[in-house]
Order: C-alpha cells, then sequence, then structure tokens
C-alpha cells in the first residue's frame, strides 16, 4: 500500500495500541478486548484485509501479540439504519470543505454509526478518502463544519481552533430568562458527568467560556445567540442548562430522557450557524453561514 493510500485508509479507520494482556495473537487480543464482538466477526473482517497493522499492511491469522503493537481497524455495524436526513455542501476547494450537518446525524463513526455519518457521506459524494473533520459539533446539533481535503494543508487549517483564530456563532431556542441581564458571559468548569455521555459543571478554575445574547423574545421561548470561546464537549449545552435555560429538544440535558429514540420531528434547537477566520493559505478572510434555521 502507497503512503497515500495508507494515509487515506488510516484517517477512516480506528487506531488501537495493544493493552497489556497474556495474549498469543493479535487475533485473540482483539477478542478479549472488544468483547461485544466475536470472534467469528474477526476473523472475517481480517479475512476480507479489515484489519491492518502500522505499516497498512494486513495482518494474518498468526500475527504475533505485543503489547502497544499498532493497529489498525475498520468499525462495521451490521444492519445500520439509514438516517433520513440529508447534508449539503456550501463550499469545496483543494484544502477546504464547508458542510451544512443535519440534525441527528453524526459527524464521525461512533457507536451504532459508521456509514450513516457526515464523514463517510462526504468521501462517497466527493470520492475523496482524505477528508477529515477539523472540528465537530454533536449528532443532535446542526450546522456547520469544515473538513480538510488535503493532508499537505491539513496543519494549518487545524491550528485554527486551539489558538481560537476562528469566530464561531451558534443560534439556540431555549426558555426564556427574563431575571438576567444580556448580554453575559458565562464560565464555568466542565468535568465529565453521569452518565459517560454527559458533561457537568464542577469545582475549580474556569475551562470554558461562552458569550450569550437574546436575539428574539417570544413568549417563553427565546432566540439566543451563542459565541463559544472554548470548544468543550457539550459545552453550550450545560451552559445554558446551568442559567436555568435548557435548550429545546435536548435529550441530555438538564435531564437524560432514557432510551429516547430521535424523534425527527423534534430536533435540538441548536444551530452552529456561522464560521469566519483569516485563510491561512491564502490570508484571504473567510466567512460561512449555514442555510439551516431554527424554527418555532
Amino acid at each position: 500500500m502507497s503512503t497515500s493510500s495508507f494515509s487515506a485508509a488510516q484517517s477512516q479507520a480506528s487506531t488501537l495500541y495493544l493493552p497489556p494482556g497474556s495474549w498469543e495473537t493479535v487475533l485473540d487480543c482483539l477478542c478479549g478486548h472488544f468483547r461485544a464482538i466475536g470472534r467469528e466477526q474477526w476473523l472475517d473482517r481480517i479475512a476480507r484485509g479489515r484489519v491492518l497493522d502500522a505499516d497498512g499492511v494486513p495482518i494474518s491469522l498468526d500475527l504475533r501479540y505485543k503489547e502497544g503493537l499498532r493497529i489498525h481497524y475498520f468499525r462495521e455495524v451490521p444492519d445500520e439504519q439509514p438516517i433520513p436526513v440529508l447534508e449539503s455542501i456550501l463550499y469545496a476547494d483543494e484544502h477546504l470543505v464547508v458542510a451544512d450537518k443535519p440534525h441527528f446525524l453524526p459527524v464521525t463513526p461512533a457507536g451504532e454509526y459508521v456509514e450513516q455519518t457526515l464523514l463517510r457521506r462526504l468521501i462517497r459524494r466527493l470520492g475523496n478518502p482524505h477528508l477529515v473533520p477539523l472540528h465537530r459539533i454533536d449528532r443532535h446539533t446542526a450546522g456547520l463544519v469544515l473538513f480538510s481535503a488535503n493532508p499537505q494543508s491539513r496543519s494549518a487549517y487545524q491550528s485554527l481552533f486551539p489558538t481560537r483564530a476562528i469566530e464561531k456563532r451558534y443560534e439556540a431556542i431555549a426558555p426564556a430568562l427574563p431575571e438576567l441581564r444580556f448580554p453575559l458571559l458565562h464560565k464555568s468548569r466542565l468535568v465529565e458527568g453521569e452518565p459517560f455521555f454527559r458533561m457537568k459543571e464542577g469545582p475549580g478554575s474556569a475551562n470554558t467560556e461562552t458569550a450569550i445574547e437574546v436575539r428574539e423574545q417570544n413568549g417563553e421561548w427565546w432566540r439566543y445567540g451563542l459565541y463559544p470561546v472554548t470548544g468543550k464537549k457539550h459545552q453550550l449545552r450545560v451552559h445554558m442548562a446551568a442559567l436555568g435555560a435548557g435548550i429545546q429538544n435536548d435529550p441530555f440535558y438538564p435531564q437524560v430522557l432514557k432510551d429516547a429514540p430521535d424523534d425527527f420531528a423534534r430536533p435540538l434547537k441548536l444551530l452552529a450557524q456561522g464560521l469566519k477566520f483569516r485563510d491561512p493559505i491564502t490570508a484571504e478572510l473567510r466567512e460561512f453561514a449555514s442555510s439551516l434555521t431554527l424554527s418555532w
């Protein structure tokens, strides 16, 4: 496998550094580490070249186990259900792709979703296996997602986020907060919560910051403009819930709606509405706006 083709395959595969154990083969380790996946499934994946070594070469069934060995494997979900929403591509050039993600569609493979993700759909539509998301938004959130289309320029665009050189604008519909004065700046420390997929505010110095304004009032519901300075997991959802205004139709905050199926008629009213930054390659000021809207 060539370097470029392996790099493309690697971007679509998951990586595992083999954990400590007493297994004889890599196959034994995979079966022991991923107990929910049967040995027959791993045998089938290996036979089809869906498990690779660090060099991108399909492994053999008798490859010896070694702690820390790097393995790449392609996740597969049998009978994956289609998600009846359609993404759109707002912009594409040799370096950058800007997509408008609908509610309910994951950005990357995770859990029960592999092919039904924004990444896999865009790879198929554009015929570019080198696509890599430069940031993430929640599956329940709609709006803009930037993708790197070229490995040679990827690091330049990735640097926009940790250096806070990109302005992000969100919109949300949530309960009215007449007792607070807007605009306001909400700062807090986010830590892992329970269940494992939730976040919560905890003691200690703040590691998240969101500027919030009111854009429109409609009785008990207000339309808020949200400007995250930081980009922690579920930051906007936790911050609004902490203020007493959990975002409309949020299945996780302030309470978890246990085992609630997706209701496509009741999406989370949160939209990644705008992105603005100085292009690190061309020095051009770029600004993108979602074509999606949040209805009352």
